[in-house]
């Protein structure tokens, strides 16, 4: 779930008095057969901002490669923008358990780790100290803001790209628009989303001849859906599609329930 995004509120710094959460189920399939399912819960409030998602291999592909997931991020909310302040993630599979944590302070990366703590790899792109500066977490990523007074689903919200840094590797997110839609959870939200081409970009931190890395940096036809967080003018997923070779592979939202807060109301002496 961690994964899902990098597309942030780099779209603007117009200051938003609004509160919202989201609490949505998802559901991964590949060629239509589920292989994962996930939740993820936003908080946001009038200053400060937490994201969380965890997740794990369901049906026959748990029976070949299981394995399970968390990851989240918290930070402040400085003028509307979401500025993340530390992401932590851990992924468990059959062979592994792998813990990574990233502290930021305004956008660059003041430490960060893996545990345990991977073997150099000579073919592995170096990441510089310059590749952390300006950079999101891939949590953070996930929450696009749209600047502005008008309907945020729009299509601004695909305007942009997003630098990100998971603590391995870095590289950018680019959105286009493509379309507008409507669609309907099993639970919660009904209505319309907005649809952007995704482009990934490696910069840094992986291995050039890796086939996974090339297939996705020469994918065009990767699309995400998203829809808002009531209450504020942020964006999250609702769907991402992704062209595979065994058949399209698909993460979507089952259930999508989010409420609107009012902001809190200072108290007088």
């Amino acid at each position: 779930m961690a994964a899902v995004g990098g597309l942030v509120g780099v779209w603007g710094t117009q200051p938003a008095a609004a509160q919202g959460k989201l609490e949505a189920q998802y559901e991964a399939t590949l060629s239509g057969i589920p292989v994962g399912r996930g939740a993820w819960n936003i908080d946001i409030q009038d200053d400060v901002f937490s994201a969380a998602a965890s997740g794990g291999t369901t049906g026959i592909l748990k029976s070949f490669a299981g394995g399970s997931g968390t990851g989240a991020s918290q930070g402040r909310v400085v003028n509307g923008a979401l500025v993340a302040s530390a992401y932590q993630a851990s992924t468990t599979t059959s062979k592994k358990t792998e813990e990574i944590h990233i502290t930021l302070d305004k956008g660059n990366v003041k430490d960060f780790g893996i545990i345990p703590e991977p073997p150099v790899d000579p073919d592995r792109i170096v990441v510089t100290e310059a590749h952390r500066r300006g950079v999101f977490d891939p949590m953070t990523a996930s929450l696009v803001r749209v600047p502005g007074n008008g309907d945020p689903l729009s299509p601004e919200a695909c305007h942009g790209s997003a630098p990100v840094f998971d603590g391995r590797m870095r590289y950018e997110l680019k959105l286009d628009f493509k379309r507008m839609e409507t669609v309907k959870a099993e639970k919660g939200y009904h209505g319309p989303v907005v649809v952007c081409a995704l482009y990934f970009v490696p910069v840094a931190g992986y291995i050039p001849d890796r086939p996974v890395i090339k297939y996705l940096a020469a994918q065009r036809n990767i699309e995400i859906a998203l829809a808002p967080v009531a209450g504020t003018r942020i964006l999250v997923p609702f769907w991402l599609k992704v062209p595979t070779p065994l058949g399209p592979a698909m993460l979507e939202a089952t259930s999508f329930i989010t409420t609107a807060q009012p902001p809190r109301v200072a108290k007088t002496q």
